[in-house]
């Protein structure tokens, strides 16, 4: 599969260097969705998770030819299927109808895994519960007594993927920080993530701390305020 090497976010704060970029408002799903679509690199293998992340196959273009992995044993799928597209014995993992491009193929679930575990995915993009400032993902359980664990093939996924892109509202639902200095949920993964992405802004996660490399609808000074994790300009 693919010998790719997609830019480290060390190498993407490099090329953003100096105040971060800023946008007047909030990004929505769909915004956000492209943005990561926009972001990945030309030729990569990709697996897009439960969630939003799935919505970011709607945003890549025939250019990039990227090449879509879905765990339930499928390459080459392409956007979410509308209308008399849809074949409900097409899926995505997450049971979501889906079109397939030409030359896809499917195959058993354990080789969709062993591509997952054997570093084969250049980038897979995840949602999260938590992230913490070392990168480390929480993303399958809150620790809740009433809460259903759903692991799924996250922790292959984020120690398998050379690249873990975070898609995830910045806030929670009683308005606290998701990036965190430690994550106190059930960890999926540690150190994998390389990039967050937020409604408020986009995160590069490296080896000198966390970098700010936009913001949407907020000011550098005020998503400080926000975030409990020294936070890094551009």
């Amino acid at each position: 599969m693919s010998e790719i090497s997609t830019s480290s976010a060390t190498q993407d704060a490099a090329n953003y260097g100096g105040t971060p970029k800023s946008s007047d408002t909030p990004l929505g799903r769909d915004d956000l969705a492209r943005l990561v679509a926009r972001d990945i690199a030309p030729g990569s293998f990709v697996n897009l998770g439960i969630g939003q992340p799935t919505l970011v196959s709607n945003y890549l273009t025939a250019e990039q030819n990227i090449t879509l992995h879905t765990e339930n044993g499928m390459l080459g799928m392409g956007p979410e299927a509308k209308g008399a597209e849809i074949d409900p014995d097409l899926i995505n993992a997450g049971k979501i109808p889906v079109t397939e491009l030409p030359g896809a193929s499917y195959f058993h679930h354990a080789d969709s895994f062993a591509m997952m575990r054997g570093g084969h995915l250049d980038v897979c993009v995840l949602g999260a519960f938590q992230v913490s400032a070392k990168g480390d993902l929480a993303n399958w359980h809150t620790g809740a007594p009433d809460a259903i664990p759903a692991v799924g093939g996250a922790m292959d996924l984020a120690t398998g993927a050379k690249d873990v892109y975070v898609m995830m509202t910045l806030l929670s639902k009683d308005g606290k920080s998701k990036l965190v200095p430690e994550c106190t949920y059930p960890i999926t993964g540690v150190g994998c993530v390389t990039r967050v992405y937020t409604d408020k802004a986009v995160f590069l996660i490296t080896d000198d701390g966390v970098r700010v490399r936009e913001t949407f609808g907020i000011t550098f000074e005020e998503l400080e305020q926000l975030v409990d994790v020294p936070l890094l300009a551009g």
